[in-house]
């Protein structure tokens, strides 16, 4: 297919099920005019007033009034940024223990690959065998970028052109939008395959139906079906795709030639679904299989995967991800475009050291799952005694739960009040549905390990007295 030319890149186009917006294509004889004078390029004038997400203002208002149980009781809990916090102590620890044991080995300060050091790749691909996609890794299938966004982004641009379309099955995570959008110029379709929570209670239900039905339409409208993402487990109904899914998706993207990533960044990050008060919400197991075991089976250059340290090991802010694929020229381009936006070499050598140990990365993995599995069913104990409707979730770090009998119209803006009003009555910031991409409105997520367990209970005390409250009033 030739490479489509546009007069302007569009950054970050939404496209719903039934909604695709029309690509601004140039007509040969219209004059191609140079920009106004102003102090940025118009890209940089539209980059000034696109934020990252709607509710990351108050999420630092919040930060900065952080509840304590005897410093500040009336302080505010920011359950809205995806950050696990339980176990920062024991990494922390472990860290902690490298500087002091450790010296700095010399080409921590030198120039390495723009895909990451051999060196740290290969500990990268042994951790991933044993612990996440439990077959072999190639070192060097693997590329390295500063955190999920960037892994995301970089991929998304050498894949696609400005125009081109991305499906993702909804709700799913909002700032894909922006990752995939500002820079790339991918739009996004919402997929959309039910309406009320309960229809997930056995996983999510995208089957290759849904997708012929995404690219007939998406084709309709003169567009081209470019890249599937999914994510396993997803954010942020936390349910898990099963091996028999996945494979179908694959094989149905390779047959029409449409890229599929897999985003793993919660691969780790299980809960345990027979613990008691869990189990009830669970009628089958459903066991957690990466996508990297088909990747290896099919060798196509349609087939990718994600992944980084930031939610597994809350370590978002040493800015560690990955891409994974056997496309040999995808990972030339990503190598040749990635000197801006290299690993930290100290970064890369301070996991070595983490990723290396495997008897710490076991008993860090045990006991983070054991924290999430603790705090998610105080989490949804709590709903399920005050009668709130959540998908069950499998992994991830996430309640998807559904407000909307608390609103008298199915529109942005009675979510949107709905969502302040919790906030400003309860301290208690959820991220609005707004941006996931599904038709009903009223759900919110909730992060639940943001806190320890006692702040959560605190927390999800709030929340019973602000529905009471809402209920009270009705």
């Amino acid at each position: 297919m030739q490479r489509r030319k546009y007069l302007k890149t569009m950054a970050a186009g939404t496209l719903s099920t039934g909604l695709l917006l029309d690509a601004c294509t140039p007509n040969a004889e219209t004059p191609v005019t140079s920009p106004a004078p102003g102090p940025l390029s118009a890209r940089g004038m539209q980059a000034s007033t696109t934020a990252v997400r709607v509710d990351m203002d108050l999420y630092f208002e919040a930060a900065a009034d952080l509840y304590h149980a005897t410093t500040n009781p009336q302080g505010k809990f920011p359950l809205n940024v995806a950050e696990n916090r339980l176990s920062w102590k024991l990494l922390k620890e472990k860290i902690e223990s490298i500087a002091r044991e450790h010296p700095i080995e010399d080409w921590v300060a030198n120039y390495t690959s723009s895909v990451g050091s051999l060196s740290t790749r290969q500990v990268l691909a042994q951790f991933l065998e044993k612990f996440l996609t439990h077959t072999p890794i190639d070192p060097e299938h693997l590329c390295l970028g500063p955190g999920a966004a960037a892994v995301i982004e970089q991929t998304s641009w050498i894949i696609a052109e400005p125009g081109d379309v991305a499906v993702i099955p909804a709700p799913c995570y909002s700032v894909y939008t922006q990752d995939i959008g500002n820079r790339p110029g991918l739009e996004r379709y919402d997929l959309i395959t039910h309406r009320e929570m309960s229809e997930l209670k056995g996983g999510p239900l995208v089957t290759t139906d849904h997708l012929e039905k995404a690219r007939l339409e998406i084709e309709g409208k003169g567009k081209r079906f470019r890249l599937l993402i999914i994510t396993n487990p997803d954010n942020p109904t936390g349910g898990i795709y099963t091996r028999e899914q996945l494979s179908a998706y694959a094989d149905w993207c390779i047959s029409h030639q449409v890229h599929m990533v897999v985003n793993e960044i919660y691969g780790l990050s299980l809960l345990d679904t027979r613990h008691p008060l869990l189990r009830e919400d669970y009628p089958e197991e459903r066991p957690f299989t990466s996508f990297v075991q088909i990747i290896q089976e099919r060798k196509s250059d349609y087939l990718h995967w994600w992944y980084a340290l930031s939610k597994d090991f809350g370590a978002s802010g040493f800015r560690v991800g990955a891409l994974y694929t056997m496309n040999e020229t995808l990972r030339k381009a990503f190598n040749n475009l990635n000197a801006p936006a290299m690993v930290s070499n100290y970064a890369q050598w301070t996991f070595e050291k983490v990723l290396g140990d495997h008897d710490f990365v076991k008993s860090y993995v045990e006991a983070n799952q054991r924290a999430l599995t603790e705090n998610y069913g105080l989490a949804v104990s709590r709903l399920r005694k005050l009668g709130i409707p959540y998908s069950p979730a499998r992994g991830s770090l996430f309640v998807w739960l559904d407000l909307s009998e608390f609103m008298t119209e199915n529109t942005p803006e009675a979510e949107h009040a709905l969502w302040m009003d919790l906030y400003k009555t309860s301290g208690v910031l959820l991220t609005p549905g707004d941006g996931f991409g599904h038709a009903k409105r009223g759900q919110f997520r909730l992060v639940y390990p943001y806190v320890s367990k006692e702040g959560l209970d605190v927390a999800m005390g709030r929340v019973e007295e602000f529905v009471k409250g809402r209920r009270g009033a009705a």
